[in-house]
């Protein structure tokens, strides 16, 4: 699969917006979190949902569309902030190498369900099975986000 251009539709952007809404009013839903990093050309925080993964205890954040800003102003960050209701904490964020990918990618099916049917919609990964998940590693982006020391808590 070769990842296509980003597919985010207005529709998708106002559920967006509904689930930051809810978050910062203290009422999380379903693995969602919100990711805030400053946009690499104007510094302006910028917040978009993701639903991370836990492996062995390290918490994953996984590129849903192709071409996202997050991903580029994550790259150019380092770092950025995890908050999950009114609980916000400071994340460094590492790319995790392609090779490294895979089996964090092979675990995202079954603990974000709902999330499946947009990687596939937007060509990321070719079937929405752990194994169709792991063939993508190559070209899906997977950042570790780790708590940064003497940050936001």
């Amino acid at each position: 699969m070769t990842a296509q251009r980003s597919t985010i539709s207005p529709r998708h952007k106002a559920r967006n917006r509904v689930v930051i809404f809810f978050h910062r009013i203290g009422l999380p839903f379903g693995p969602m979190h919100l990711l805030t990093v400053p946009g690499r050309k104007s510094g302006v925080p910028r917040t978009t949902p993701v639903a991370p993964v836990v492996v062995a205890g390290e918490r994953y954040i996984v590129q849903a569309y192709p071409n996202s800003d997050w991903v580029k102003n994550a790259r150019n960050a380092g770092g950025g902030v995890l908050t999950r209701g009114r609980r916000a904490k400071a994340v460094d964020l590492v790319e995790v190498p392609k090779e490294q990918r895979e089996p964090v990618l092979r675990e995202f099916p079954g603990q974000n369900p709902r999330s499946v049917a947009a990687f596939v919609r937007n060509g990321l990964v070719g079937s929405g099975s752990p194994d169709g998940f792991a063939a993508a590693a190559p070209h899906v982006v997977v950042f570790r986000a780790t708590p940064r020391t003497g940050g936001a808590s």
